[in-house]
């Protein structure tokens, strides 16, 4: 028995995603042609980033326009978590490029390569102008996980075009060989928590989590204090994307003690899916009312271990 349902929408995303991927699209080609130029590796390195961005931004856009296919009866929750795939795919390959990029630095810090610094100045500036636009279109809103997997990937490309620059103008007044090499391992730094982060994150959703904010025992304490409810079990917490968190729980009702007019079926269900939605934001619910005598009938659920013994773990 369900009651209550609320879906996000993503229309604004797609407009941005795909503003933000042409503008990615014009970067790359001058990040390539600025990395046979010169050969520098910073370059190459914030190229490799920028390359990924175009294939995440792409991903996001995809994952954003299925996401907001009405479901079927194949696909009963809809394509809703495609953005949830999408930003896990972006993850994997950010970390890919990010360690690659980390080997080649460590390699050319035994062989420095010497990199021409006006080059270097004139690619760098150009890809932080076009990373900073795709930035700005893309924290515009309230994007969800997919979007700020899209946009960590042109956070990297700006940071990368920073560190460029600094290296440029390091090449340029001093002529230290290894400040391309330094500026790449930099870009490799800031980079490779968040993209870990995300990565969490995504694989967090996809395994069926409990959603960030969200206590599990908290919203098994708050059913259990809704007037007419006697028992609660078999709760599930869990969302669809970060932004369409759910709860099913099956909910055993009595009248004993129960002050209330309306104690019922419709009664409880109404007053549980009030302090379910106001009280932790979780809009879709699915709810199954049982009577006491019903109460011990599936055992084939694997019930939830009790907090005492979560904590000793």
């Amino acid at each position: 028995m369900g009651h209550g349902h609320g879906h996000g929408s993503g229309g604004d995303d797609r407009r941005r995603l795909g503003l933000a991927l042409g503008v990615t699209f014009l970067v790359a080609v001058v990040g390539a042609v600025g990395a046979v130029v010169t050969g520098s590796l910073a370059l190459l390195a914030d190229l490799g980033h920028v390359g990924t961005d175009v294939v995440a931004l792409a991903t996001a856009l995809i994952a954003s326009a299925l996401a907001v296919r009405p479901p079927s009866r194949r696909r009963t929750f809809g394509l809703g978590r495609a953005e949830v795939l999408g930003a896990a795919v972006n993850a994997v390959l950010l970390l890919g490029v990010t360690v690659w990029v980390a080997v080649e630095a460590v390699e050319r810090l035994a062989t420095p390569t010497e990199v021409p610094g006006g080059g270097l100045l004139l690619y760098g500036v150009v890809g932080l102008v076009g990373n900073l636009v795709s930035l700005a279109v893309l924290q515009r809103g309230s994007g969800g996980m997919n979007v700020r997997g899209a946009a960590l990937h042109v956070l990297g490309d700006a940071l990368g075009s920073l560190a460029v620059l600094v290296a440029a103008v390091v090449v340029l007044t001093t002529g230290w060989p290894y400040a391309d090499t330094v500026a790449s391992l930099v870009i490799v730094a800031i980079l490779l928590p968040r993209t870990v982060s995300l990565l969490r994150e995504t694989g967090h959703v996809l395994l069926e989590g409990a959603p960030a904010g969200i206590d599990v025992d908290d919203v098994h304490g708050a059913l259990l204090g809704v007037e007419g409810v006697a028992e609660v079990h078999d709760l599930h917490v869990w969302a669809i994307n970060d932004r369409s968190p759910a709860v099913s729980a099956h909910l055993v009702i009595s009248d004993e003690g129960c002050a209330t007019a309306d104690c019922g079926e419709h009664g409880v269900l109404d007053r549980a899916s009030t302090v379910l939605r106001d009280r932790f934001g979780l809009h879709h619910s699915t709810l199954q009312i049982e009577a006491v005598e019903h109460a011990d009938h599936e055992d084939a659920c694997t019930p939830m271990p009790p907090v005492e013994a979560v904590r000793e773990r």
